[in-house]
């Protein structure tokens, strides 16, 4: 082998070399960015621009790629659990859809329903009053026609469903005219649901009742009404002095 084929052949072995170099290199760095971004797992995202309370489907949602180390458990959902959701706040086209994003689903038995009224720090228990808590409704009636003036049970053992923040309202009889109240929304049969509208609208106040836990289902005992009679005085009917 002459000194020219020698060269050829060293040219070659180096290039091999270089070649195996750079491929070593690569390999290298695919490895470590893979192993700094993840695997991909699916999100979704809005397709278009969402209005509260908006019902997700197949048209509204679509799909996209992104590394599993850079979200929350919130935005690994399935495509099942969002179909026929609602979203809870508006959305942006391409915002990525989470599961605090949306409405909760109801848990309502089939022969409840769910009714909000407005309590205030003292008719609300002080907020002590917390969703899935029980407590029992009492109406105190002074001026309604046909009712005497009392306090009376509304319902017994009602669960809270949830419980909103403060909102302002129109509140005649304040010295600011306004007053805060706390909404809470309760679960009622049909029944109940409709004598707690009727007090939340006609009764002077509407007040909750906190329950201890374990607090029994039969509760006939326990007394339903009380006005000036239970005090030894004579209840006094509706426009009475």
């Amino acid at each position: 082998m002459n000194p020219r084929q020698r060269r050829g052949v060293l040219f070659i072995l180096t290039a091999a070399l270089m070649a195996v170099v750079v491929f070593v290199a690569v390999t290298v760095y695919v490895g470590n960015v893979s192993s700094q971004v993840g695997s991909l797992v699916t999100v979704y995202r809005a397709s278009s621009d969402l209005p509260a309370y908006s019902a997700l489907t197949e048209e509204t949602i679509r799909t996209d790629e992104v590394p599993r180390r850079w979200l929350s458990d919130s935005a690994v959902l399935q495509r099942e659990e969002l179909l026929g959701r609602r979203v809870a706040v508006n959305l942006d086209e391409g915002t990525m859809l989470t599961s605090d994003m949306l409405v909760p689903p109801s848990d309502l038995d089939a022969d409840e329903r769910e009714i909000a009224i407005n309590v205030d720090s003292v008719t609300g228990v002080a907020d002590r009053v917390q969703p899935g808590d029980y407590v029992d409704i009492y109406a105190v009636f002074a001026d309604v026609p046909g009712l005497p003036k009392q306090v009376r049970v509304l319902v017994r053992s009602v669960r809270v469903v949830s419980v909103r923040g403060t909102q302002v309202q129109v509140d005649q009889d304040s010295v600011t005219g306004q007053s805060t109240v706390i909404p809470v929304t309760l679960a009622l049969t049909p029944n109940d649901a409709l004598a707690v509208t009727y007090a939340a609208a006609f009764a002077q106040e509407v007040r909750l009742v906190g329950l201890p836990a374990g607090t029994p289902e039969d509760r006939t005992g326990e007394q339903g009404d009380f006005d000036a009679g239970d005090l030894g005085g004579e209840a006094i009917p509706e426009g009475g002095n």
